[in-house]
């Protein structure tokens, strides 16, 4: 037998003494023969656990002198393993059979090639991870089966616990009750759609009818005019509200129908998509209800209905504070509202309680194709839910689109939309019906002409008119420091028939009027439109040439614009972002001014929660509002703090309705001699009259402060609309312009080459607010932009102009009113040949800027020759 020694291998065997066994007994096998033995070679013992062995030339073979082996009756010892031990027995145990010369020394070989070394590497780290994830899952199940086991304890407790709760002899008594109530129970009468029908045109009736009540508020007369009782009942909310549903029979006009129509298809909405009829009917009386009663309070505060650009203050989270707007003549009414409400609501579910019908058309979702009944009541539910709200959809989308099905249909029952007056509107038509007429907002209608040449044109022809007017002026606008200072519903009250004070409310203001640029300004709201005189003053677009159907700008078409132009921006092309600045001492989100204000291009609108916020906010008394004198700091430090020129905008609130005996020591209460209103028109009116009287010193006092400042400033300060309080004077039409004229006035401190400076009051009596940027360029002698020049010369030949609802002068309604240099109402024919082709100018100037392709964006239009 060849000897080989241990210094030929890579690893030198171990080797491990053992200890003698006694044989018990045995027996002798066989071997089967030569090659059997060959199984011990050494050549099959290679290959394993990395073990290599060597040889010199040829195989080494072990030839076993013995034909048998003894196998003895004992077990083996157990020993130690090492790792050569157990290479060598998987070698013994898979090593069946001799392998040749050439294998051998095959593998050998390939037990050096890398690829088996990574093979090897990847072997053990699938076996690793293989035991990694046994024991994880061991550890998970382990887990599972402790949670299940606190489970069944728990479970086992409660159930224990129920068992024990259950058999007490009183709680039997409940079981055995509602077990034989059950029966019944489940019996129980299921209402028939004939109930459902009745239900049905009771409600949608009623909601009707006191959407209307909303709309008409109690006349009141003269004590020196005897007026009949019949006439008193006619002109009585209930007896506006009969004629409304009677005229369908006297005058054959069906808008209580329309109402009716309108109202039912949003209950069906309701009834079909919930599938439930009492859930329907609770949903539907909620909203309308609510929004009746709101209706009401916001015709009564700013003779208006609610519109769906108010929708935003609900979004902008601002409905909190619309509450504080509820005057106290409102609140019983509010107050009897939420107790039908209340009422309503409980009654709607006890009937869903005690009605065994639940689903208003039978459908099953779970197995819908199990039966035809299943099939046919689950496909006319969806088409019935698609059906209403595609009705209820193309019927908003259209009412206000002329030749369109949902128009011509309104038309046959009456409709005959008047939306330049959502009042007048209402009144008539309905306030959801009006509602849903402005759900689609048609900016302006397309001129004919409009295009790029003719757009062109305009630019050119208005780029000379500057040079011309501008070889006349030596300063230049944003030399100067321009504040435009709304005030919140100033108006001299003394203008308004039979309003009178032994004492004059504002006599700084009327000093100041009679020393500088100063006037009427013709509003396009009563009782409200802050938002539309704040929007014309800052761009010099008009709100009577825009369509009907746009209320608002500010909600309804500027957060829509990319880049909407408004004055500030000259002072911004010269001295960057700070060039322009705004205050409004209430919240941000009101009109969506946070939008409007950074799309315009002002650094800030500083307010009560904007960041940052204004500093000074004390208010008067009792008055929820921050006072003018207050405001007018915010804006005296936005003056000293920046170096260079800039246009500030303030919106004041001091004046803001309602008007709830604010102020301790009113000395108006004793100095007014008006007569021939109610109790609580001179609660109002005089309790209005002393914010007006502390705006006018307070006004007085910042011109003062402004004077000590040496800076050129000028300032245009205009009342934006009359507060809602003249209810006596409102009833008779003749008032109805005098109702729309607010003060107005252009003054520069002492530091201005514009100081002192008094335009002819020819040019000046009668203005609008989209003329006060070219008011106040006149009045400092500036430099105008081709657009300022185009409003130059419109101010020249049409004074003012303002779409109001009036009858005066035999103008009708929704027509805009013209007002000539004597304040006298014009209409439209009467024009001159030159004021109509700049009325068309101006119409398409707005819509490129509004509505249009913005060709004018291209030109030098805006900016300042």
């Amino acid at each position: 037998m060849p000897i080989f020694s241990p210094d030929r291998h890579a690893c030198a065997p171990s080797y491990v003494k053992l200890t003698k066994q006694p044989i018990a007994g045995g027996t002798y096998r066989p071997l089967a023969n030569d090659e059997d033995s060959n199984a011990c070679a050494p050549s099959a013992l290679s290959g394993h656990h990395g073990s290599k062995l060597y040889t010199q030339k040829s195989a080494i073979h072990a030839i076993s002198d013995n034909t048998s082996i003894f196998i003895p009756k004992v077990d083996a010892p157990h020993l130690p393993k090492t790792t050569d031990d157990k290479s060598i027995n998987e070698a013994a145990n898979n090593s069946t059979h001799p392998a040749p010369l050439s294998a051998e020394i095959q593998l050998t070989q390939t037990d050096e090639h890398p690829l088996m070394q990574a093979f090897e590497v990847c072997k053990q780290a699938a076996r690793t991870t293989t035991n990694a994830l046994s024991t994880a899952g061991h550890a998970v199940v382990k887990a599972a089966k402790t949670t299940g086991h606190a489970i069944h304890i728990a479970a086992t407790a409660v159930k224990t616990a129920w068992h024990t709760f259950t058999n007490f002899k009183a709680v039997q008594l409940i079981i055995k009750f509602f077990r034989k109530a059950y029966g019944p129970w489940k019996k129980r009468m299921r209402f028939s759609y004939a109930f459902y029908a009745i239900v049905f045109t009771l409600l949608t009736s009623a909601e009707v009818i006191f959407l209307q009540w909303g709309m008409y508020s109690e006349p009141t007369y003269d004590k020196s005019n005897e007026v009949d009782q019949t006439t008193k009942i006619l002109n009585s909310v209930a007896g506006q509200v009969t004629k409304f549903v009677s005229q369908m029979y006297l005058e054959q006009k069906y808008q209580f129908l329309l109402s009716l129509f309108t109202l039912a298809v949003i209950y069906l909405v309701f009834i079909f998509v919930t599938n439930r009829f009492w859930i329907a009917t609770l949903l539907f009386g909620i909203l309308f209800t609510v929004y009746g009663t709101a209706n009401s309070v916001k015709m009564g505060l700013r003779n208006e209905s609610i519109i769906p650009a108010d929708l935003s203050f609900v979004t902008g989270g601002d409905s909190g504070k619309l509450l504080s707007f509820i005057p106290k003549e409102s609140q019983s009414f509010v107050n009897g509202a939420a107790t039908v409400l209340v009422w309503f609501i409980c009654c709607c579910i006890v009937f869903f309680i005690i009605d065994g019908r639940r689903s208003f058309i039978y459908c099953s979702w779970k197995r819908p194709f199990a039966s035809i009944k299943n099939f046919t009541g689950t496909l006319t539910r969806i088409v019935a839910a698609i059906s209403s709200i595609a009705l209820l959809c193309s019927y908003s989308w259209n009412l206000s689109v002329p030749g369109s099905w949902a128009y011509s249909f309104a038309g046959s029952l009456g409709y005959t939309p008047s939306l330049f007056d959502t009042k007048i509107d209402a009144q008539t038509n309905g306030p959801v019906t009006t509602f849903l007429s402005l759900a689609k907002t048609k900016v302006i209608e397309k001129p004919k002409d409009y295009n790029r040449d003719t757009m062109t044109q305009i630019a050119e022809k208005y780029s000379q008119q500057a040079i011309s007017i501008n070889n006349n002026r030596q300063n230049d606008l944003t030399d100067s420091t321009v504040v435009m200072i709304l005030s919140e519903t100033f108006s001299d009250p003394t203008r308004i028939p039979g309003i009178s004070f032994s004492t004059d409310p504002i006599p700084n203001i009327h000093a100041i009027k009679d020393t500088t640029t100063s006037g009427l300004m013709l509003s396009s709201g009563y009782g409200g439109g802050t938002a539309n005189m704040e929007y014309q003053a800052l761009t010099g677009l008009s709100l009577s040439i825009f369509d009907d159907s746009l209320i608002i700008p500010f909600q309804q078409l500027v957060p829509n614009q990319k880049n909407p132009y408004a004055f500030n921006q000259i002072w911004n092309n010269r001295y960057g972002a700070d060039g322009s600045d705004a205050v409004h001492p209430y919240y941000q989100s009101m009109y969506l001014r946070n939008v409007d204000y950074k799309k315009f291009g002002f650094s800030h609108l500083r307010t009560l929660d904007s960041t940052p916020s204004i500093k000074h906010k004390d208010t008067i008394d009792y008055s929820p509002y921050v006072s003018d004198e207050e405001a007018y700091k915010n804006i005296i430090d936005l003056i000293e703090k920046q170096k260079h020129p800039q246009f500030l905008q303030l919106s004041t609130m001091q004046n803001h309705m309602p008007y709830t005996n604010w102020y301790i020591d009113n000395e108006f209460v004793g100095a007014d001699t008006s007569t021939g209103l109610s109790a609580d028109e001179y609660q109002n009116l005089e309790t209005y009259t002393k914010g007006l009287n502390l705006t006018d010193q307070a006004t007085a006092s910042f011109l003062d402060e402004l004077n000590q400042i040496d800076k050129p400033i000028t300032v245009i300060f205009y009342g934006d609309h009359l507060p809602s309080i003249y209810s006596t004077a409102d009833q008779d039409t003749e008032n109805h312009v005098a109702l729309h004229e607010t003060d107005y006035f252009i003054w520069s401190n002492s530091a201005s080459a514009s100081s002192g400076t008094k335009l002819d009051a020819s040019n000046t009596a009668f203005t609008s607010p989209n003329y006060f940027m070219s008011l106040a360029a006149n009045h400092m002698n500036a430099k105008v932009s081709p657009y300022l020049a185009l409003l130059t010369q419109l101010l020249e030949q049409i004074p003012a102009a303002s779409r109001i609802a009036t009858e005066t002068g035999g103008i009708s309604s929704g027509d805009t009113t013209y007002l000539d240099m004597s304040g006298n109402q014009i209409s439209k024919k009467s024009l001159s040949k030159d004021a109509k082709q700049l009325l068309r100018d101006y119409e398409l100037v707005q819509y490129d800027m509004t509505a249009g392709k913005g060709y004018l964006n291209n030109t030098d239009f805006t900016k300042v020759q």
